[in-house]
């Protein structure tokens, strides 16, 4: 599995966590940014590992700012991303199994380091369970493609 990381300065300290249970792991990674705690716009961020994913140079993504909102919101503006804002393992696991979910976001303020590597573990081990949830999957599909073909057409 790939997997596009990325965060900004509210959100950098948790993304050194992750990338350490990464390799740990020995998961394939690649860091988007930032590198440093100055201030920076979290859209940028969640865009660069939107579109790796998108493209399918990744499988999924991890994000994570200081409360995982704004680069949750940011990176679901992309069109085929799917990005689920966690607090728990349970949300984690079910973002994946029933919503296919292809990102997930984080807040460094919100959950520690401990919780987030285990929600980190939840979510790439979980796979879609396809079934009926593959039909509600391609109904968020239809709906994100309806709207897309109202703005570009």
């Amino acid at each position: 599995m790939k997997i596009a990381i990325a965060s900004d300065h509210g959100g950098i300290n948790l993304k050194r966590h992750i990338i350490a249970y990464l390799q740990e792991q020995k998961y394939h990674y690649h860091d988007f940014g930032t590198f440093s705690d100055e201030s920076v716009d979290y859209p940028d961020f969640a865009q660069l590992v939107a579109e790796a994913v998108v493209k399918g140079d990744y499988d999924v993504g991890i994000i994570c700012c200081g409360t995982g909102i704004g680069v949750s919101i940011a990176a679901n503006k992309v069109p085929g991303i799917r990005a689920a804002l966690c607090h728990d393992t349970f949300s984690a696991r079910m973002s994946r199994e029933h919503n296919d979910a292809n990102v997930l976001t984080l807040g460094e303020r919100v959950v520690g380091p401990g919780l987030a590597l285990d929600i980190v573990a939840a979510f790439l081990g979980a796979q879609h369970a396809g079934g009926r949830h593959a039909r509600r999957v391609a109904k968020i599909k239809a709906v994100e493609q309806k709207y897309s073909n109202q703005v570009n057409g």
